[in-house]
């Protein structure tokens, strides 16, 4: 049997190019010295913004980039339309997808999921005497196990955005967002109350895709675990 009759018996996922999901918005430009590193250099256009494209090729036929929302890049991965990403434990802890493996903490993206309240209200009660309160976010799942840990009840207003304008609008008493700076907590009147979890970025595969595909998907955590010792 010749070598090109053996690739041919092969599943397409065999000889597919692999999929690396990367996040749109902040991290991204993080994103671009880790990948160098690792020895990934997709087309420069990747991280421009302003690309209407969604796919981009890299300097390696064997791996191609797709730039999607940081809270998609968990599902395609989950799902296996990419089989590596990275992604933020915020979304891992949102979305908790038994499919996803993440070994390593890039140690990028640093922020955190907090709750914040208007200062001019923050600390008037003991929210230990609460039994149910509403909040903004788009973190359901977070928000409601959270509060259930402490025996309240979270009524969720799941926005994707402008949280901070629904304390002082009526829409909730309290939000949950991820905190960068505060700038903006600052700016809309309100303070960080509670920070519920520190938050890097994560490289996560996809578990069959491990499985299915071991040297290659464990030959690209391999790099990029290299990649963080000559970050340091």
């Amino acid at each position: 049997m010749t070598a090109a009759y053996r690739t041919e018996l092969l599943e397409p996922e065999q000889t597919s190019p692999v999929i690396l999901a990367l996040p749109k918005g902040r991290i991204l430009s993080e994103c671009g010295p880790v990948l160098a590193r690792a020895g990934i250099h997709p087309d420069a256009a990747v991280f421009d913004e302003d690309s209407r494209h969604l796919r981009f090729a890299t300097d390696d036929p064997a791996l191609d980039v797709v730039r999607v929302r940081p809270f998609d890049v968990a599902t395609f991965v989950a799902f296996g339309a990419a089989q590596i990403g990275i992604c933020g434990a915020d979304v891992l802890m949102e979305f908790d997808y038994p499919e996803i493996y993440a070994p390593l903490d890039l140690g990028i993206g640093a922020c955190r999921i907090s709750i914040a309240e208007p200062a001019a209200t923050a600390g008037a009660d003991d929210a230990r005497t609460w039994s149910r309160v509403r909040v903004a976010t788009k973190y359901p799942t977070i928000a409601r196990r959270h509060f259930a840990a402490r025996g309240i009840q979270a009524e969720v207003v799941h926005l994707n955005g402008a949280m901070e304008l629904a304390p002082g609008l009526g829409l909730a008493r309290l939000i949950i967002d991820l905190v960068a700076t505060g700038s903006t907590l600052k700016a809309n009147g309100l303070v960080e109350t509670e920070v519920i979890a520190h938050v890097t970025s994560r490289l996560i595969v996809n578990r069959t895709a491990l499985k299915t595909r071991p040297e290659v998907i464990g030959g690209w955590i391999a790099r990029f675990r290299e990649a963080l010792v000559v970050g340091q």
